[in-house]
Order: structure tokens, then C-alpha cells, then sequence
């Protein structure tokens, strides 16, 4: 079966002009009335409240709030919501403001740890420790941290005995005020003693 063939004609109807042109002087006007009701609405907003004039007065809504029955400590018990021990939870001190250093400490964590920074074992190659240095430091210039930072994403890639001995580092030494060269000096003295490099 064939089908007739849909002619579509090759010239368009040409628009009517007339019309054109009063839809959009049509438009122009409705532009233009648009335009004067801003310009007023704008020249009124500038001029603000006269001297004499006074205001309206907005009458405040009342907040609503419940009355709080009297309570009666002997009916009630006491409820002490369970938290673990482990669980840094943020307080606001007597100041008022929010110890955010957990929160913060864990955002640091996750932004080290994507970096898959090498970890480190310890060593008595003096030449593997100063490259596994030189490795976590490119990670941690990268990363923009302070300081402390450095030392505290440092500390977290030591494992076993490195882990071992930045514990001793602990016991001798603050460890939280600790900037990225002491850090290296205490490492350096470690891992990379010339002794041992010369007997090599």
C-alpha cells in the first residue's frame, strides 16, 4: 500500500505585518507602563519616612510557648543518655564557643588518608627512612597544613616500631606544640645516624 506523500509547502504564508508591528507596539507599551510604575515604586523606596511623618507602628507578635509544668524530681527519673567513653563529642566551654578540634582532627584524617601517604615501619637503613621523609613531606606541603598538622599526619602514617618509638618521643616531650622540624630532627636523630650511614 503506498501512501500518499505530505506535501509541505515550499514558501510559508508570509506573516502579516500589520499585526507584527501592533503586538509589538503593544508590547512597547506595556514596557514602558512597567517602567514607570518601578521608576515611582523606586523614587518612593529613596525618599523614606519625612521628617514629621511618623512611622507605622508594627505590632510584635508574641512568641508562643507552652507553659513548662512544674517539675517533680521524686515522679520523674533521672535520664542519663548513654555515651561511650571513646566518643569525642564537641562542649561548649564557659566562653561559649564549640571545641570543633575533634571534628577538625577527623576532616584532617580523611584528607591524609586519601593521599594514601606511605606508612612507616622503622628502619636501620638510614637511606629508606629519609626517603619515606622525603615522600611524606611532598604529601604534607601538598596538603597546606600547619605546622601541628604535619606532625600529627606524620605520626599517624608510623607503624610497629616507628610506632614504638614516636611513643617514647611522647613520654619525653609535648608532642602537641611540636612544629614539622623538631619533628624531623627528633626523626633524623632516630633513623638517620651518620654511624650507621658511614658504616655502611
Amino acid at each position: 500500500m503506498v501512501r500518499p506523500r505530505r506535501t509541505v509547502p515550499l514558501n510559508p504564508p508570509e506573516p502579516n505585518l500589520a499585526t507584527i508591528v501592533a503586538n509589538l507596539q503593544r508590547q512597547l507599551q506595556e514596557q514602558q507602563q512597567e517602567t514607570e510604575r518601578l521608576r515611582a515604586q523606586i523614587a518612593q523606596m529613596n525618599q523614606g519616612p519625612r521628617i514629621n511623618e511618623v512611622p507605622p507602628r508594627v505590632q510584635p507578635i508574641p512568641p508562643v510557648i507552652p507553659p513548662i509544668p512544674e517539675a517533680q524530681p521524686e515522679a520523674q527519673p533521672e535520664i542519663q543518655p548513654e555515651v561511650p567513653q571513646d566518643v569525642n563529642i564537641p562542649m561548649a566551654p564557659a566562653g561559649g564557643q564549640v571545641n570543633l578540634q575533634p571534628v577538625r582532627e577527623e576532616l584532617l584524617y580523611e584528607r591524609f588518608r586519601r593521599m594514601k601517604a606511605p606508612e612507616f615501619e622503622g628502619t636501620t637503613d638510614p637511606i629508606a627512612a629519609d626517603n619515606w621523609l622525603i615522600g611524606i613531606q611532598v604529601i604534607l606541603d601538598f596538603m597546606r597544613l600547619t605546622e601541628q598538622e604535619k606532625v600529627f599526619c606524620a605520626s599517624f602514617a608510623l607503624k610497629k616500631d616507628a610506632r614504638h618509638w614516636w611513643m617514647t618521643v611522647q613520654m619525653r616531650r609535648d608532642v602537641t606544640a611540636m612544629g614539622w622540624q623538631d619533628f624531623v630532627t627528633e626523626f633524623r636523630t632516630m633513623y638517620y645516624n651518620r654511624e650507621i650511614l658511614a658504616a655502611q
